[in-house]
């Protein structure tokens, strides 16, 4: 084997395994839209049942039978909402803005929680300014994403940093803990919906999978940095110029 074949091979393969992975969740879209509209009416019937025979239910018991079926139907309701958003996520409106706006913002919105538990957030911006034309409210929803993610993987204490730069006409965003890490393994499936990684100490729901969507719809991408330890980092890519996808499933 050559050595230029072998100076090739990592990023071959980092390209093959991020190519095989938006494969899959592309393929998980589509069947999350067709299952989300079979599974919400039942859904909203049972809530709706529920909701109506509390009102006029007097015995304490059956109350609270009828309101935990109300609430667990809304449970449903809400994840059905988040599987919606990943299976037909709304269109971008892309404006011209700053990456620094959107990281300080999105570090405004999670600061309550990481003072919460003690962790420290910092802003590591880029020696320059860099604007981009995207949708910023999209774009900050995925930045609070990855730092949300990042702080359910310490859970007390420790330091998140959110560094800001710009290369080849793509704004990156760098979001990295000093929390337990991500596995090699945890890596391939970090992104898929409903994926748990409370064992690993990630976080779980959709939160990784929404900052996923929305890098996609924008032409950009998002990926688990596996050469970055201890700890963890996560880094999401944005052009900066539009690449709106326009996809329709």
């Amino acid at each position: 084997m050559s050595q230029r074949h072998l100076e090739n091979s990592p990023s071959q393969s980092v390209h093959s395994s991020r190519q095989l992975r938006d494969e899959k969740l592309l393929s998980l879209k589509r069947l999350a839209y067709g299952a989300s509209h079979e599974i919400n009416n039942p859904l909203a019937n049972i809530a709706s049942r529920a909701q109506a025979l509390l009102v006029g239910e007097t015995d304490p018991d059956r109350r609270h039978e009828l309101a935990t079926i109300y609430a667990q139907a809304m449970r449903g309701h809400e994840m059905i909402a988040d599987l919606m958003l990943f299976a037909r996520p709304p269109q971008p409106r892309p404006n011209e803005c700053t990456l620094d706006a959107i990281a300080t913002d999105a570090m405004q919105q999670t600061l309550p929680l990481g003072k919460l538990q003690e962790t420290e957030l910092k802003l590591v911006p880029s020696d320059r300014e860099i604007r981009l034309t995207a949708d910023a409210n999209l774009i900050t929803l995925a930045v609070c994403a990855l730092i949300r993610n990042a702080l359910e993987a310490l859970k007390c204490g420790g330091k998140i940093e959110v560094t800001l730069a710009t290369e080849d006409e793509v704004a990156t965003i760098a979001v990295q803990d000093d929390g337990p890490g991500i596995s090699d393994e945890q890596a391939e499936i970090v992104f898929d919906p409903f994926h748990s990684g409370r064992e690993a100490g990630r976080g779980l729901g959709f939160g990784l999978t929404k900052c996923w969507t929305i890098a996609q719809a924008h032409g950009g991408d998002t990926y688990v940095d596996t050469a970055y330890g201890p700890g963890a980092r996560i880094v999401l890519e944005i052009p900066l110029s539009p690449k709106i996808n326009c996809e329709s499933e």
